[in-house]
């Protein structure tokens, strides 16, 4: 019986520690998430602002006499 529970307590302890290291990763993981959302954002405003100026050029540009 004392072999039993000294197993179950082992078991439990390495849940327990799973739990820990998966809720550790899982914390790490949306922070990258959050991150890479934030980066994203940041790269489609500079596309936007890119492509404004590129159409504020084309604008300028004389139209072709054929």
């Amino acid at each position: 019986m004392d072999m039993e529970l000294n197993t179950l307590e082992a078991r439990i302890d390495q849940a327990v520690n799973l739990i820990a290291a998966l809720r550790a990763e899982n914390s790490a993981l949306r922070a990258q998430l959050a991150a890479g959302e934030s980066e994203s954002r940041e790269l489609r405003q500079k596309i936007n602002v890119a492509r404004e100026r590129l159409e504020g050029l084309l604008e300028r540009l004389p139209e072709d006499q054929a």
